[in-house]
């Protein structure tokens, strides 16, 4: 005998030959996929268009707006297709590659596809620098909660399996906005350094003495 309160499935010495009739008064929807009939996957195992109410013998094919990436294994582009990112950019040649010249069972594949999504942060961070609303790295990234989160402390003397990996974080956190920082400084000097080459000092101060000449004199 058994206790009510413990069910049959954890105790060691489960009795044998449980009547599933008893089961299915006691347990509602207890072997309800028994019945073939009854299971809803049945309709996929067999082949029954009339029962799916399929009108096509092949769907009808999605515009396709741009050239679509699609793996090699597949001889066409599948009817449907998501549009929502479309590639872009440096990272989309990389994605476009990843597709064309490798099949998805290549390691290369994916770690195309993961190089192509870290290249594509770190334009979104660049185009971000131009807009209204630029990226804010303090916020973002959740070095702020690092100090005000106890997030230094939570990993000394903790066996939290992070911490194997967490010298990489500041490069993988910090190094997008490093080398944003830097081609835009470097864009920067370059610029100037062009603008010197040009006579662009002199050109300032030749406009400025011209405009004072100009002016027309008050008083005596």
């Amino acid at each position: 005998m058994t206790k009510p309160s413990i069910p049959v499935a954890y105790i060691p010495n489960a009795p044998a030959g449980v009547n599933p009739d008893d089961l299915r008064a006691r347990i509602p929807g207890w072997g309800v996929d028994l019945d073939p009939e009854d299971r809803p996957a049945v309709p996929k195992e067999r082949f029954a268009p009339e029962s799916t109410g399929a009108h096509w013998d092949f769907p009808e094919r999605q515009e396709e707006k741009w050239p679509r990436e699609r793996s090699v294994e597949h001889a066409f582009l599948t009817p449907v297709f998501g549009t929502s990112c479309p590639p872009k950019g440096l990272s989309g040649i990389v994605r476009k590659y990843a597709y064309r010249r490798f099949s998805e069972g290549r390691a290369a594949h994916w770690l195309l596809l993961l190089g192509a999504d870290r290249i594509d942060a770190i334009e979104s961070h660049l185009t971000s620098f131009v807009s209204r609303r630029p990226d804010n790295p303090i916020t973002e990234t959740g070095i702020r909660s690092e100090f005000t989160h106890a997030g230094i402390r939570s990993r000394l003397g903790r066996r939290r399996v992070d911490t194997a990996h967490q010298w990489m974080d500041p490069v993988v956190v910090a190094g997008p906005w490093i080398l944003g920082v830097g081609a835009t400084a470097a864009g920067i000097v370059g610029g100037a350094r062009m603008l010197v080459r040009r006579g662009w000092p002199h050109l300032v101060n030749t406009s400025v003495a011209e405009d004072r000449a100009c002016r027309p004199r008050t008083g005596a």
